[in-house]
């Protein structure tokens, strides 16, 4: 199986490192209530103004700190802690936090950005050594507050493979929430319950031709996350009945993206590395034969989509976090 190696850690680094404050080309979430918010990225966001994106811009620094703290004796890791000792810190935190407290700001990178700046939070607060969990917590906890008050009037689910997909957010949150906001944590699972619990036969009509997440697969990994092990493989086992016979056949056959330098087409990356993810973590919970189904898959996965992280900015701006968390999910070995 492949797993996340030196050379990988050094080839990801260098790439969020040439990003996270590269300011433009630069795609914003930004209502404009005046002509003076007519404003660039830098100024609107001071820490997060890189990376093509806000939220491409947090998962970048999610991953570099991941990696600081896996490989801290690599070249790289100095300049990720010099980097994020100028970037990560109080005042530029509370420039973030003051955005958010603008007119209609209240959908502002929900729900992706919200769970992805919770997970960099996470993480942050692995590295006792400095500041930046301190520096974060504030955001974190703005953001945890508006997953408590979205969450409960959210009616039903968003399914789609993209940025509002409700799946792949509680997946981050509740991993967030466990550690650091148990009431969060118990919000998340009577939602999860609620919003997928009772699903059945999943057709998994997936790609989408823009889709970066299996819209299967991370509820799936969802429902992972808030179950124990026996409620899970009980609950998978009537959300995709035929598996042991490969079916549906779209669960275990990776995309093909047609051209990368499109930035839609080019999620279809995003989505292998996905799938990757999904498989790895899901493997753990399933019967032998099944398991080794599912790692075959998520290394198919990979291998279509793992050399491709890099090359055209309109993937190179956030891929790696993804090939990140499928070489490190715990299912690989």
């Amino acid at each position: 199986m492949t797993d996340l190696t030196p050379a990988h850690a050094d080839r990801f680094a260098r790439i969020a490192l040439g990003h996270v404050t590269r300011e433009f080309p630069h795609k914003l979430d930004h209502v404009m209530n005046g002509p003076e918010d007519v404003r660039g990225p830098k100024e609107l966001h001071p820490m997060f103004h890189g990376s093509f994106d806000w939220h491409s811009c947090v998962h970048s620094w999610w991953m570099m700190l991941t990696l600081r703290r896996l490989f801290p004796d690599r070249p790289f890791a100095a300049d990720v802690t010099a980097l994020a000792d100028f970037m990560l810190t109080e005042d530029k935190a509370a420039g973030e936090l003051a955005y958010l407290d603008r007119a209609y700001s209240g959908g502002f990178e929900r729900p992706y950005g919200w769970a992805w700046l919770l997970a960099l939070h996470g993480e942050a607060a692995r590295h006792p050594d400095r500041d930046w969990a301190a520096n974060l917590e504030p955001l974190a906890r703005e953001f945890a507050e508006r997953f408590k008050l979205f969450l409960p009037k959210q009616g039903y689910p968003i399914r789609t493979g993209t940025h509002y997909n409700t799946a792949f957010a509680l997946v981050l949150a509740h991993g967030w929430a466990s550690d650091h906001d148990s009431a969060l944590a118990e919000l998340i699972v009577e939602r999860a319950g609620f919003y997928y619990g009772m699903d059945r036969d999943c057709q998994a009509w997936e790609p989408g031709g823009d889709e970066f997440l299996s819209s299967a697969m991370i509820e799936a990994l969802a429902m992972k996350a808030v179950m124990d092990a026996p409620a899970f493989r009980g609950w998978f086992a009537d959300f995709l009945p035929r598996l042991d016979i490969g079916q549906p056949t779209s669960l275990f056959t990776p995309a093909v993206p047609s051209d990368r330098s499109d930035g839609k087409i080019a999620h279809l990356d995003g989505f292998n590395l996905c799938r990757a993810w999904c498989w790895r973590e899901i493997a753990a919970t399933l019967d032998e034969n099944m398991a080794a189904q599912a790692r075959e898959t998520s290394e198919r996965h990979l291998a279509a989509s793992l050399p491709h992280v890099e090359g055209d900015y309109m993937g190179e701006h956030w891929l790696a976090s993804f090939a990140v968390l499928a070489l490190l999910a715990p299912g690989a070995n």
